[in-house]
């Protein structure tokens, strides 16, 4: 799910990162994913869960983690990295720097430890100094703020041309996808408009992901 890359030029073309609802009742959530996989190549799917005990959440991970497993997708936590082997996850979300640093030792090498919610530069060269085995820009906070197009833009511009790391934009609309891809984007993730879309998913994801070709016919 994670390749790494050495320069701009020779970073492999980027890949969908698909952002689930956080409440979904399960079996509608497996359907949409399931039509979402067969629809489109998505590297990972990043799973929100809803405010449940543990007991629950890891009985709704392993209900889907197969659905995105057998179609070569990396099943990642929204948080929540006590429950990613025990629900059969790939990985975890942290949703802080400060949630990643507290949590990437227990996940890593076995599991996948992803860095979010790096409001600065600093704390991003963090992570990458720490293990992350990604970080993510430009997703909403917890009072669903997000920065600029244009300052996502610039700061995965930045990431692309300095660090290895792969790097996952948040696309908050799908005019967002190519800019963020054209940045330099190693996965660009699609939120809640995909599923909210009113042709569904399946056409929802299809149209992204031509989106997605047509920045690659570009570049």
């Amino acid at each position: 799910m994670v390749p790494p890359h050495n320069t701009t030029d020779e970073r492999p073309q980027p890949r969908l990162y698909l952002v689930t609802p956080a409440a979904a009742d399960i079996a509608s959530l497996k359907l949409d994913l399931l039509a979402a996989l067969d629809s489109a190549d998505i590297a990972a799917v990043l799973l929100r869960l809803p405010d449940e005990d543990d007991r629950s959440l890891i009985n709704r991970v392993k209900a889907l983690a197969p659905t995105v497993q057998r179609a070569d997708a990396a099943l990642i936590l929204d948080g929540h990295p006590a429950v990613v082997a025990r629900g059969g996850a790939d990985g975890a979300h942290l949703r802080s720097i400060t949630e990643f640093e507290e949590a990437v030792d227990a996940l890593k090498p076995d599991r996948i430890a992803g860095a979010g919610g790096l409001s600065t530069r600093h704390d991003a060269m963090i992570a990458a100094e720490r293990g992350a085995d990604y970080v993510m820009f430009g997703e909403p906070n917890g009072a669903a703020e997000r920065p600029s197009l244009q300052a996502i833009v610039e700061r995965v511009s930045w990431w692309a041309e300095v660090f290895e790391a792969p790097c996952v934009a948040y696309a908050g609309s799908f005019d967002e996808i190519a800019p963020v891809a054209q940045a330099g984007a190693d996965f660009v993730a699609l939120g809640d408009f995909i599923f909210s879309d009113p042709r569904g998913v399946t056409a929802a994801v299809a149209d992204a992901a031509s989106r997605l070709k047509a920045h690659e016919a570009v570049t």
